[in-house]
């Protein structure tokens, strides 16, 4: 509100850790009385610990992110991958109260070990009850997101969230 802004229609968004860190804010708010973003845009979310399910498996050695780049990750913010197993904000798919949370739209890539947990939380949060949209854009990599003026699905991934985003807000809709 100081800033001119509408309170009632602020949103949370991130990438990858980013993409925890945006779910985590929305538990945090409404566990704690906070006003609630009204939408949330996770792109290929952490969501979960399990580094053996098939998009791990597949994506092992993938560019830019890969296995042993989340292992290092999980090493630098935990004291183990046991911590790791049973925190919810980090373990969200298997832990974490998803009930009561905003709309949210899940962008994934195909080639990325994350891919398989973005497809969980959408269910999880599913069947959560939460308003949620998504899809998984075929033969990119994690990061591909913001690479909208020379990747053709990433400019139809932007335009997806921007229209998931104007829902939310209950303004105009263009065409996807």
């Amino acid at each position: 509100a100081q800033l001119g802004a509408d309170p009632s229609k602020v949103a949370v968004m991130g990438e990858s850790a980013g993409g925890n860190l945006a779910i985590n804010v929305a538990i945090k708010a409404r566990d704690e009385g906070f006003q609630a973003p009204v939408h949330m845009a996770l792109i290929y979310p952490v969501a979960g610990v399990d580094m053996t399910n098939a998009s791990y498996v597949v994506n092992a050695d993938a560019k830019p992110l890969n296995k042993p780049m989340m292992e290092w990750f999980v090493k630098q913010v935990f004291t183990s991958p046991e911590q790791a197993k049973t925190d919810p904000r980090i373990n969200l798919v298997e832990l974490a109260n998803l009930r009561g949370l905003p709309s949210a739209t899940i962008i994934r890539a195909e080639i990325d070990p994350l891919a398989e947990e973005g497809e969980m939380l959408m269910r999880k949060l599913k069947d959560a009850d939460v308003d949620v949209r998504g899809d998984t854009y075929a033969g990119v990599t994690h990061e591909f997101f913001g690479m909208g003026l020379v990747v053709k699905d990433a400019a139809i991934a932007e335009s997806f969230v921007a229209h998931e985003l104007k829902r939310a807000f209950g303004t105009a809709i263009l065409p996807v």
